[in-house]
């Protein structure tokens, strides 16, 4: 009996100092500066902990603690959790409408001194920064990027004749190179192009120059892309957009499929093409890239964008820091970080695309390397603080366009109505 109560207090004592010890490693560690960085999908997402193990073993005294506030609704609940006067440090911000909104809300640190006591060279980002002020004043440094490019099938060429696009092509010379690689029917065609569902692969041609944007509340520039798109559909250069609306086709599966020999797309499809040919779900095996085509007289590599970037709370106490971390992650030692593991930083350096293109299953020739540099990026959307509403109107009237629910003209002057009643015009 007393052996049996001696034993029970021995293990007792060794579970009290068990429980005492793992809530010891869980507090702070002792004289260090914790950093929360606000993100989300933490366990799904494989740049952030290769991102503070780096930033820590530089920083020894400092201490990256993410706080995962899930995917669905980020910015929502980001925006509540500042109100509420949560204690983050840094905040991944994951689209422009909510950038806006934490802007107009005063929840973010101003940059420009910090860029230019740092020296830190904004060209870097081939122009988004400028994009994303407001009034001048930077809030944010973008760290991922994604840009468009043509992806295409070098076996569709090669039993054509045709000699594979250069990394300076017009828009003139895509729609023609389409229509050298249309052959076959039913079943078999082999479609020249592709165009997705979304109103980006059509509609932001149209902002290549420079001299439009989205936002303005005027779509009249649009009109020539879509008189080029819908005769390359009712000429059969391309697969029909309701077609592809009613049977949910998705482009990768088209492109897998090798049923098309040029798709527009973004570079977040090069990783997922590269894994469905080691998987054999990808029949286009022998393929290539090159840069976005674009209207004449518009530089070689300018593309379309999206961005996530990183900003740091105005109500940090840990600002000095925090601010320094920033830097890192969007730094060019955090670009090579996310390069390594097959991830596209909004910095795009010889380092960055060595690091991309030395992934087992990325196309071997020179001119798909040079693909991946970037003259410069406009973004999909840009900043507005009515961006939202104008994401559904515009949306809307590119499904009635391309469906052939209402004209070129109609459509257009749809969008000028509905968008030019929210902007006031």
């Amino acid at each position: 009996m007393k052996k049996s109560v001696f034993l029970v207090l021995v293990f007792g004592m060794v579970f009290l100092s068990m429980g005492c010890e793992r809530k010891k490693e869980s507090g702070p560690e002792s004289g260090k500066t914790t950093v929360k960085w606000a993100i989300w999908d933490y366990d799904l997402t494989v740049y952030y902990k290769p991102l503070i193990d780096a930033y820590e073993a530089k920083n020894p005294q400092v201490k990256i603690e993410a706080v995962d506030l899930g995917s669905a609704d980020y910015m929502t609940v980001l925006g509540t959790q500042l109100s509420g006067g949560a204690d983050l440090d840094v905040l991944c911000i994951k689209d422009i409408p909510g950038y806006a909104n934490l802007v107009k809300q005063n929840r973010l640190e101003p940059l420009n001194g910090f860029i230019a006591a740092n020296n830190i060279d904004t060209a870097l980002f081939n122009g988004v920064t400028e994009q994303i002020a407001v009034n001048g004043e930077v809030y944010a440094l973008p760290f991922r990027s994604d840009f468009w490019l043509i992806f295409y099938n070098k076996d569709h060429f090669d039993a054509a004749g045709v000699p594979y696009p250069s990394n300076d092509i017009t828009l003139d010379e895509y729609d023609a190179l389409a229509r050298r690689l249309t052959r076959g029917s039913g079943a078999d065609k082999i479609y020249g192009a592709h165009y997705h569902t979304w109103r980006s692969a059509v509609q932001l041609f149209g902002i290549l120059d420079g001299r439009n944007t989205i936002v303005d509340g005027n779509y009249d520039f649009l009109t020539p892309y879509y008189e080029r798109v819908i005769k390359e559909q009712d000429d059969g250069i391309v697969q029909s957009y309701a077609a592809l609306k009613t049977s949910g086709t998705h482009y990768s599966g088209a492109f897998f499929n090798s049923q098309i020999a040029m798709l527009n797309m973004g570079t977040w499809f090069i990783a997922t093409q590269i894994d469905k040919i080691r998987t054999g779900e990808s029949l286009s095996v022998n393929w290539g890239l090159a840069k976005y085509p674009h209207p004449d007289g518009v530089e070689a590599g300018t593309t379309l964008g999206t961005i996530t970037s990183v900003a740091v709370n105005r109500n940090s106490k840990n600002k000095e820091t925090a601010l320094d971390f920033m830097k890192f992650v969007s730094g060019i030692e955090g670009a090579a970080i996310l390069a390594k593991l097959g991830t596209i930083p909004a910095i795009m350096n010889q380092e960055v695309i060595n690091a991309i293109t030395a992934i087992s299953g990325f196309p071997a020739d020179e001119s798909s390397r040079e693909a991946l540099r970037v003259y410069k990026t406009y973004l999909e959307m840009p900043m507005h603080d009515k961006s939202a509403d104008i994401e559904i109107i515009l949306n809307e009237a590119h499904d009635s366009i391309m469906t052939g629910n209402s004209g070129i003209a109609a459509g257009i002057q749809e969008m000028n109505d509905r968008v030019g009643k929210i902007l006031g015009k």
